[in-house]
């Protein structure tokens, strides 16, 4: 296999799309495997959704990776979740593929999930092809989408292909570039047939064809010279410009079919290869281990020294699976590299090729590879090099958990079967957290949803055999400062021998409502009025406090420090004189800053039959919802707006029973907003009722 023939490839999309039945015709046409499986939610399922709960409920939890052949090339695949609450699976894939798939429903187009997808898709700085499924539905209309997602997108969406009929008369697709008409024959669509496209469509095809060659003239002068003169553009040109275009992220070719139906797989298959970068396309910077840290290029060369990232973490029988995507280098079995987080050596005991959960040992793999190692203690997110100290790749986005419940073991003899099973958790997902309630003693987990929880708990049951019961679940609300104020703080303590001094000046600010970052400090002294060495020890006082807040205890975010003046003592000043001052400074004055709880928000989008709207929107406003937009299509409706998630808890139910089951939602954390004041008391009031029962 030569570099230039691989591809990374991932398939993402919002929840019910699509993505999983896509990758099953993938497998199938690419002769992975033999018989092609549905997700059904009833115990059996597709081969990528091979955990036992997943194929009950019919959804993806994991991200599984596999590799298939086509054309002469290696595709390495990975199908994502399409729940929100699952999102670190995409967010680590991502991180480490050159290409992606992204798949939109052909009625319900842009989706709350697809512009979260969208979103890590651009921080990662990955080409995309999209692929508009799901066109044998009543209502769906690829050109509609297409515009949603220039619009909401933003992002130059060219349409390459035109369905041939529409609905159940949906009969295959359109290539514009060549201008034939692609049919899917067979029993399972695996005969493609191409001849001369439907007459009744040659002027919507001449039309549609203008258009994209005129989008992508916009790429290319030499286009844009064939098209002014008024000539035939050569394919293979056309071809060249959107591959160009593709893996300069300037372009998204638009794609259609329907997966269920078998319809459109293949050419997609053919615009992988043809337009997503190999490894070698690509450009990856690491920074070096020193103080500089200075930008190091790696290349996809197997004989440059190792460099390779552990995205993603799983434990089994047999031990902890690393899934590795090798930068730069040859990773052999058998041999120790260093982890460059903790600069340990690490011997990589065994390689694994991965296909679902299914897997085949080897004794090697080269740069652009995609594999599983054992042996290997890691954390997500960390390098391996095969020299110490030699550079570090950009670590992985962890969004905050939003939902907390406490969990406890039925029985006591099985409290040590739950701890071991929650911290393997903890370490496969870095969105699952962890800790002890100091008052209480209980166990409290953290995660991004209901569901990513309740899927947690259920495999505690099922693969540790342990019954647990849950607490129902709590909000992590947020307090932060709505006013600034000024400080003057001298902490003074003499005892016998020496004693400690420290006095601090400046203001505790606000950030802003769009800052990234949840805290900031910043310190201006000048003419030495506190020594440099004794500014991180404010810093760590001020973070420690951070933790639990003076209104309910819940952890404060928007907080600005400022530094600007002080004084120290020759002898009594330390690293510790600080801290205690920084700390107590912060117990003094945040109350003056008249802080407030804030709540998390949740972006919701209901999709139900028309006749339901009426239910759904006054439901959703009579728990302090706004309704955002509704917007029809077809024969259903797509509402929506934002809830706050403590009002939101158990919504499922309450959905299935307004629609008679026949609607569906999805949740993802939009932002968080301030309390209402009567709720805020209640809280407050519950916290401490709660802190009473303990004591």
């Amino acid at each position: 296999m030569t570099l230039q023939k691989l591809r990374n490839i991932g398939i993402s999309a919002h929840i019910d799309s699509g993505k999983t039945t896509l990758s099953e015709r993938i497998l199938f046409y690419a002769g992975r495997i033999h018989k092609m499986q549905e997700v059904r939610g009833d115990g059996t399922g597709a081969t990528m959704d091979h955990m036992e709960l997943e194929r009950e409920r019919g959804i993806t939890i994991t991200s599984a990776a596999t590799s298939v052949q086509w054309d002469d090339h290696s595709i390495n695949l990975i199908d994502t979740p399409g729940h929100v609450d699952f999102t670190v699976e995409v967010e680590r894939s991502l991180r480490v593929l050159d290409g992606v798939v992204l798949v939109l429903c052909g009625v319900g187009g842009v989706q709350s999930q697809s512009l979260t997808v969208d979103r890590q898709i651009k921080r990662y700085h990955v080409p995309r092809i999209v692929f508009i499924n799901k066109l044998d539905r009543t209502g769906a209309d690829p050109l509609r989408v297409t515009q949603e997602v220039r619009d909401q997108l933003g992002c130059d969406a060219v349409v390459m292909q035109l369905p041939i009929g529409e609905a159940e008369n949906l009969a295959g697709v359109v290539d514009l570039i060549s201008r034939e008409a692609i049919y899917f024959d067979g029993s399972h669509g695996e005969d493609v047939r191409r001849e001369a496209a439907p007459l009744e469509m040659a002027d919507e095809i001449d039309a549609a064809r203008q258009t994209m060659l005129e989008q992508l003239s916009m790429y290319s002068d030499e286009l844009m010279e064939f098209l002014l003169n008024e000539q035939e553009v050569p394919l293979q040109l056309i071809h060249d410009v959107v591959r160009e275009a593709v893996q300069q992220l300037s372009v998204a070719p638009v794609l259609m079919g329907t997966a269920v139906k078998n319809i459109g797989v293949q050419p997609l298959l053919d615009a992988v290869v043809r337009y997503l970068p190999s490894p070698a396309d690509r450009s990856i910077i690491a920074q070096s281990c020193d103080e500089q840290e200075t930008d190091v290029e790696l290349t996809a060369d197997p004989a440059e020294p190792l460099v390779s990232m552990a995205f993603k973490l799983l434990d089994d029988s047999f031990g902890q699976l690393t899934f590795m995507r090798i930068y730069q280098g040859t990773l052999q079995k058998g041999q120790s590299y260093y982890n460059q987080r903790t600069g340990k050596s690490e011997r990589f005991s065994r390689l694994f090729r991965m296909h679902a959960d299914k897997r085949v040992e080897i004794e090697k793999a080269t740069a652009g590879d995609i594999v599983a190692a054992m042996g290997v203690d890691a954390a997500s997110g960390d390098t391996y090099a095969s020299q110490a100290a030699y550079c570090t790749l950009e670590s992985i986005f962890v969004p905050d958990p939003v939902i907390t419940i406490a969990v406890n073991a039925e029985n006591r003899n099985d409290i040590e079967k739950l701890a071991k099973a929650l911290a393997r958790f903890r370490k496969e997902d870095p969105t699952f957290q962890l800790k002890s309630d100091q008052e209480t003693g209980e166990m409290l987990i953290a995660g991004m949803g209901e569901l990513h929880l309740e899927v947690y708990l259920e495999r505690i049951r099922r693969e540790y055999k342990v019954p647990v019961q849950a607490s129902p679940p709590q909000v992590s609300y947020r307090e932060a400062p709505t006013v600034a104020t000024e400080f003057n703080y001298k902490h003074r303590k003499q005892t016998g021998g020496s004693g400690q001094y420290a006095h601090i000046v400046g203001t505790l600010g606000l950030l802003p409502s769009n800052a990234e970052e949840e805290f900031l400090f910043e310190e201006s002294i000048v003419g030495g009025k506190i020594p440099k060495q004794f500014i991180p020890s404010v810093e760590r006082g001020f973070r420690e406090q951070l933790l639990k807040g003076p209104i309910a205890e819940f952890p404060v975010i928007g907080l600005h420090v400022t530094i600007n003046d002080g004084s120290y003592h020759e002898v009594d000043s330390s690293d510790k004189a600080f801290q205690t001052c920084a700390r107590a400074c912060f117990r003094e004055n945040f109350h003056k800053t008249k802080p407030v709880l804030l709540e998390p928000i949740m972006k919701v989008e209901v999709e139900c039959p028309q006749t339901f709207q009426g239910a759904i929107t006054a439901d959703l406003s009579s728990r302090r919802g706004i309704i955002a937009s509704s917007e029809g299509r077809g024969d259903t409706i797509q509402i929506s707006g934002q809830v706050p998630l403590a009002e939101i808890f158990g919504y499922a139910t309450n959905l299935r029973s307004l629609t008679q089951g026949q609607g569906t939602f999805s949740l993802e954390l939009y932002t968080y907003r301030r309390v209402p004041t009567s709720i805020q008391e209640e809280i407050v009031a519950d916290r401490a009722e709660q802190k009473m029962a303990t004591a």
